[in-house]
């Protein structure tokens, strides 16, 4: 009956994706004022999952995995996006980074609600309110 729950995987592959793009955040603000530091970013998580949405397939996670089949899991490709570099060549924007920083707690919160919401119908479901 409930043995496939996407919700409660969409719901963690948003909390992961919210923590790892705070982490490039957050190393982008340490590193502002770096001489040629180039700002990174993560793709959002609307376009991680048009990419991982392959069906049922199996993928590899990791190297080595399923005999080291290409694929798997989400790519955290980071990329260093065009933008006006400071005259020392540095392209970190406090400004926009903490606004990034903003939105990546509500898309935190938004993961959370979506999963508290789904186990409280769960429970209600199976008569443990």
């Amino acid at each position: 009956m409930f043995t496939d729950l996407n919700v409660f995987r969409t719901a963690h592959a948003l909390a992961v994706h919210a923590g790892k793009h705070q982490a490039v955040v957050a190393q982008n603000m340490a590193n502002a004022d770096t001489p040629g530091y180039r700002a990174r970013e993560i793709a959002s998580f609307d376009q991680m999952l048009e990419v991982a949405d392959t069906g049922n397939a199996m993928r590899a996670s990791r190297a080595r995995h399923l005999n080291g089949a290409p694929g798997g899991g989400p790519q955290w490709e980071i990329t260093s996006p065009a933008a006006a570099a400071d005259p020392n060549g540095n392209t970190v924007s406090i400004e926009k980074e903490m606004l990034k920083g903003v939105e990546i707690r509500r898309q935190h919160d938004q993961a959370l609600a979506i999963y508290k919401s789904s186990l409280t119908i769960l429970r209600t479901s199976l008569g443990r309110a």
